[in-house]
């Protein structure tokens, strides 16, 4: 489960810092923008029922996660924000610095710019904007970090619903875009649509092996 020992150490070495997490959702889809959010945890207002809701997002179910989501925003201890990459984008620059631009504007989007960011994996997106610490599998240790990959799967999964209900066929509702059985049978039948990510291997060829979404 996440605490707040990498909050609570980064404070300790710098004082009284305004810290935010960061968590990205949607690198791997075929279909779809990639989101990122970023999360602040006010510790003072955060009671232990809600942060018993707050995990790495994949392992939670989704019931789970939207009700960690709608707890979060009810309880007024948790400010967040989204970004996203388009497909656009993604084709463009590629999946790695759509991901880094996801974080920049989730990051500009919010209010009251931290003092630092705990972002998870092993890379600063360059041009951040404030100081920032990795954290491989931050998501799992880390609350702030928990709360914004939770905050970034349900926008990008109510999204995918969202776009399902224009392009049916393609099982975004259930696969959220990952190249799932159902979706690689509907490339091939149907083609791909002006939301794929026409720079991935499998939308060019929808042949490989699937991959079936959290």
């Amino acid at each position: 489960m996440p605490n707040f020992r990498y909050e609570m150490r980064c404070e300790g070495e710098r004082g009284s810092i305004r810290i935010a997490g960061i968590d990205e959702v949607g690198r791997g889809p075929l279909a779809g923008p990639v989101m990122a959010a970023v999360a602040v945890i006010d510790r003072t207002l955060a009671r232990r029922k809600l942060l018993r809701l707050i995990d790495d997002s994949k392992k939670l179910v989704l019931e789970d996660r939207e009700k960690a989501y709608e707890a979060m925003i009810g309880s007024g201890a948790v400010r967040f924000a989204v970004g996203e990459a388009s497909v656009a984008e993604i084709d463009s620059i590629n999946i790695l610095q759509a991901t880094f631009l996801a974080m920049r504007r989730a990051l500009e989007a919010l209010a009251d710019q931290p003092d630092l960011v705990l972002i998870d994996g092993n890379q600063v997106p360059p041009e951040l904007g404030c100081q920032a610490e990795t954290i491989v599998g931050g998501d799992a240790v880390s609350y702030s970090i928990a709360a914004a990959s939770i905050f970034a799967k349900v926008t990008r999964d109510r999204y995918m619903a969202r776009l399902a209900e224009s392009f049916p066929g393609y099982g975004w509702h259930t696969n959220r875009g990952y190249s799932s059985r159902e979706h690689l049978a509907a490339l091939r039948r149907l083609g791909p649509t002006p939301h794929h990510r026409t720079s991935f291997a499998p939308v060019r060829a929808p042949h490989g092996e699937p991959f079936e979404a959290d």
